[in-house]
């Protein structure tokens, strides 16, 4: 990612949630990419939904593809770096769960439908090479534990069978269900499609102890970040 100067102190009230000028600059962004659209939106754009001027955000940003690349990162570290710290302690259904119940509900928490950039044409080029990395990394991420899932279930996979990418694709659904019926009707998806990533792999003892303890080993992973 290109490194832009540092920014200056804000001279106005904010206009947009978040506690920097940066972090206002990606809220008005979200909103225009995802509602206006990448190639229809300019920095000048962005800066006026912000309420600065474009030099101003030219601290913060150096391109508009900077820009793009934070919200895109934003959309997978964050569960990368849980998927990392989940260790091996709990049964594999039960970590699974944990990884599925998180990302979905990083997928749909936030105020903008970020997921839906990952089909922008422009996303496919090497400039976004730091995103498409680290979304490799979730996918394999989810493909062990889908494996170790199949493996205590006793139908036996390894890396190359299709299964293996079932529940890492059951969970990016959000973003499209998301984009169907709304973000205030996507609050039960976290447990439904948590659910989902270990019936598809054929689990079919009652979900209810696995959703406990799964909650609870989300909330310690994540208190120990």
């Amino acid at each position: 990612m290109t490194h832009a100067r540092p920014g200056r102190p804000r001279l106005h009230r904010p206009r947009r949630p978040g506690s920097t000028a940066r972090a206002e600059i990606l809220d008005a962004a979200a909103e225009l990419f995802t509602t206006r659209g990448f190639a229809s939106t300019s920095t000048r754009l962005v800066a006026e939904a912000v309420g600065v001027r474009q030099a101003s955000l030219y601290n913060h940003f150096a391109t508009k593809d900077d820009i793009l690349a934070a919200l895109l990162e934003q959309t997978v570290t964050p569960t990368l770096s849980f998927c990392e710290r989940l260790g091996d302690d709990a049964p594999a259904e039960t970590r699974l769960y944990a990884l599925a119940l998180f990302d979905t509900a990083q997928l749909v928490a936030g105020r903008w439908n970020l997921g839906a950039l990952y089909l922008l044409p422009e996303v496919r080029t090497e400039r976004f090479a730091q995103f498409h990395t680290a979304r490799t990394g979730l996918r394999e991420c989810y493909r062990r534990l889908t494996v170790a899932v199949l493996d205590h279930l006793g139908t036996g996979a390894d890396a190359d069978d299709p299964r293996a990418d079932l529940p890492f694709r059951l969970v990016e659904s959000a973003i499209n269900i998301r984009a169907d019926r709304g973000t205030d009707a996507v609050a039960d998806l976290p447990d439904v499609l948590a659910e989902a990533a270990l019936r598809v792999l054929g689990f079919t003892a009652p979900a209810e102890p696995v959703r406990a303890v799964a909650r609870t080993l989300v909330a310690r992973v994540a208190d120990s970040s």
